[in-house]
């Protein structure tokens, strides 16, 4: 029971994704359905902006899991 404990699976992001909490503060990024948005902060959770999306009500400033995984755009 203590080795599973310690033997925990590393977790990473999909191929040429990052997680919300790798990228610097004032990033762009785009989730894999589309949102596009900018990150502003983030401690356990992520405070992004979200500037472009399908249903327009999700629009402006959102908490979302910093673990989001999205791609940077430069």
């Amino acid at each position: 029971m203590k080795k599973a404990l310690r033997d925990k699976p590393k977790w990473k992001p999909a191929k040429g994704y990052k997680y919300l909490k790798d990228l610097k503060l004032g990033s762009v990024f785009i989730t894999e359905s589309g949102m596009r948005g900018v990150l502003i902060g983030y401690d356990t959770n992520a405070k992004v902006i979200i500037t472009e999306c399908y249903d327009n009500s999700d629009l402006g400033k959102k908490i979302i899991a910093a673990k989001t995984e999205v791609k940077e755009i430069t």
